[in-house]
Formats: C-alpha cells, structure tokens, sequence
C-alpha cells in the first residue's frame, strides 16, 4: 500500500473513531512521513507546526474573534432588532425581515456564524414566539441567517483562505464576499417572509412599532462599526490585520463607555475566552502544517488533484463535483479544517481550469456557510436550537427550504462571477494571479 493512501487513511480512520479534527491530521501526516519519507524527517515536526501558524495575518483571527465576543456581550444585537423593527414596522413576517437584516449587520463585526446565531436568538427567539412563530423554524432561520457571518467582512474563514492559497488579497476577498452575502441573506428573506404571511405568524395589529429616532440613535454605535472597519481598509488608513487592532479598541469602546453593558471584568473573562477559542484554531491549523507538508512532499495532493481531473477534461462539470464534495465537507467539519484538508487538493484544479481564486474562495464560503446549518453537524443550528430549548431534528423541514434557498444564491454566483469580482475589480484590488 503506497504512502498516499496509508496517510489518507489513517487521517479518515482518526476521524471516524472521533479523534479530534487537529489530532487526526497531526497523526495522518505523522503516518505519511513513515510510510513514505525516511524516519529522521519526524524532526520536521516542530518546524512545520511553528511554521504553519507564524504568519503575521493570523493574527487578525483571535483578535475577531475577541471583537465578536465584546459586541456579543455589549448588548449591540438588541439595539440593531429595535432598530430593524423600526426600519420594517409591524407586518406579516416583519421579525423574520428583522432576525435576516440583524444577521447581516452583526456579520459585519464579527465574521463568526455561531456567535452571531447565539447573540441573536438569545434577542429574537422570545419575540418570536411571542409573535407565534414556531420555535423551529425560528431556531433554523436564524441559523441560516447567522451563516452570512463568514462571507460578510470581516470573515475569519476568508482569512484564513487568503493565508493558504498563494497571492490572494485578502481586501479583494473581503470585497468579494459583500454582494454575495448579501445576495444569501435576501435569497432566505423571501422564503421566511412568504411562509409567515401564508400561516398568519405575526399579527401587525398586535405589535408595536419603535420609535425610528431613538432606536437610530442607540444602534448609531453598532452601525458605525463596519463602516469603520471597511472605511480604514479601503483608505489605506490600516491593513487587514491593524483592522482587527481597531475592532478591538472600537468594541470595548462601546461596550464600556456607550452602551455600559461592559465591565473591566468582564472583558478579561471575554479575553480567556477568546485566547481559548483562538488556541483551538491554532492548535487545528499548528497540527494540519504536519499534515500539509507530508502531502505535498509525498505529492498525495498533487496525485489527488490529478485522480479528479480524470473524471472529466470539461472545468464547469468538475467545478459542480467541488461544490458537492465541499458542501458534504460542510456538513460534517468547521469551515477551518475544510480549508486546510481540501485546498492543498484543489489548488492543483484551480490553476489547471484558471478560476478566479477570489471567485472561487467566494464559493468554497458560500458552500461552507449552506454547512453550518445542514445536519449532521451543523454548528449554527446546535448553538440556535440549545437556546430554544428544542430537539434539532425538529428543525429538518424549515432548515431544507432554507439550504435550497441559499444554494439556488450560491449557483448564481457560480455562473456569474461578475457578483462577487466586480466590487474588488471596481475597488482597484488585485483579484487574483489567474
């Protein structure tokens, strides 16, 4: 049995004896190295794990992720639904209006779906039931809606993307990922809208109205932070990076001093908090450096590549069986494991076919996103489901419409990457070296 194989498979075998994503990749890349490389290349292993994760931009990961816990705990989702519910007023599938357009907004400050799915329906999913609506399709819209979070910027898994695949620009990216997410975020607003008025949820003569000054006033601050972050990018004011710095200082800003929700206390918890999600991230993307250098000096990547493109010589038909295998991917493991497993792969196919490596990273988010709230797995729909106290097979049938939905926004961004490249383009960025 070669070398490629035994690393594939001793990766697989890992996972499905439900050894941790990090683990199972350190182990399958340790087997590769004494399958198929002499057994004094194990002293790589330190070197290629510090390698993999001292990259100056990663260092924008834990700082979003700290910014999305800080606006999460500041109380900022409550202001932007009261200002929503001014925006959109009393009517028919107005919450569910309210719940997608929130969604969007916090995607703009913490580029996390689980936390915006858990900061929003701590908020909606009360009102909503108040509303009659039921809790599952409340719980399932919510986490689709809170998916958008990983194509609107700042988006940690574009980070990321732009880290692993070579000469992207990672402000191209964030360009990129707006019209698209925008486009998911409107293609689950029809459905909700038209399923609420047809079952009569939300009766408009039973709601009240905010008033539209005040409640402008009070989410004014949560509002302002995307414009900030995206403001400094576009005018050169900082990088990508000094962007998270920013977030970070704008956020506790907020927190402490305008919407007073946060304490010096608090904010160190926030802060072991993120160290610890961060240090997962780290340790996955530490441990996949083992198994990224074994593949690519085995050339298990370049033989994987090469195996898919003997299915077909025509680009569109594999570019579908991509969308497909990513989508499964999506179902089962974190947006960050997909990257690091499946890029080194199909980075080979990219160059081969010549697809815009900004369009294409658009898609692989777009895919991923449709995975977080797709059984099994489906991140944001457990974090949705466990606050509305609801069992999450419950939630099957609304979360299908929703996943047909966003796919129909993902193959019309597919067959017209003029939607995600024409912002960067217009914007003068790079949009990729193909």
């Amino acid at each position: 049995m070669s070398a490629d194989l035994l690393m594939i498979i001793g990766f697989l075998l890992a996972l499905l004896a439900g050894i941790p994503v990090a683990i199972a990749l350190g182990l399958g890349g340790i087997i590769g190295i004494l399958a198929g490389l002499p057994s004094d290349m194990l002293a790589t292993l330190g070197t290629n794990s510090y390698n993999s994760i001292a990259k100056y931009p990663l260092i924008a990961i834990p700082l979003f992720i700290l910014t999305g816990m800080i606006f999460e705990h500041a109380g900022v989702a409550s202001s932007l639904v009261r200002f929503a519910q001014a925006l959109i007023g009393p009517r028919h599938g107005g919450l569910a209006v309210v719940v997608i357009l929130v969604c969007l907004i916090m995607g703009g400050m913490s580029g996390s779906g689980p936390a915006d799915a858990a900061a929003v329906a701590m908020v909606m999913l009360p009102s909503m039931k108040r509303a009659g609506y039921p809790q599952p399709f409340s719980a399932a819209l919510i986490a689709a809606s809170s998916s958008t979070a990983i194509l609107i910027p700042p988006s940690i898994a574009l980070i990321l993307y732009s880290i692993v695949v070579p000469g992207v620009d990672l402000r191209a990216l964030f360009a990129a990922g707006l019209i698209p997410g925008v486009l998911a975020g409107l293609s689950l607003l029809l459905p909700a809208w038209w399923l609420a008025k047809r079952n009569g949820w939300e009766n408009p003569q039973t709601q009240q109205r905010p008033a539209l000054g005040s409640s402008f006033r009070q989410a004014l601050p949560a509002l302002f932070a995307p414009i900030l972050i995206l403001g400094g990018l576009r005018s050169g004011l900082f990088t990508p990076t000094e962007a998270a710095v920013v977030a970070v200082a704008y956020g506790i800003i907020v927190g402490i001093f305008i919407y007073r929700k946060l304490s010096l206390r608090d904010l160190a918890r926030l802060m072991g908090d993120a160290a610890i999600t961060s240090g997962i991230v780290m340790f996955i993307i530490a441990l996949a450096g083992i198994f990224a250098w074994a593949g690519t000096t085995l050339g298990t990547f370049e033989h994987l590549a090469q195996s898919m493109l003997s299915l077909s010589d025509n680009g569109w038909v594999l570019l579908g069986i991509v969308m497909l295998l990513v989508l499964l991917a999506g179902m089962l493991l974190d947006a960050i494991s997909i990257y690091l497993i499946l890029i080194p792969i199909l980075l080979p196919m990219m160059q081969h076919f010549g697809w815009n490596p900004v369009w294409f990273g658009i898609l692989l988010a777009m895919n991923i996103a449709i995975g977080q709230f797709t059984p099994p797995v489906a991140v944001n729909l457990m974090v949705t489901t466990r606050i509305a106290n609801i069992r999450l097979e419950q939630t099957l049938g609304w979360t299908l419409i929703f996943v047909l939905a966003m796919t129909l926004s993902l193959l019309l961004v597919m067959l017209v990457p003029g939607l995600a490249l024409w912002l960067p383009e217009r914007l003068g960025y790079v949009v990729g070296p193909w």
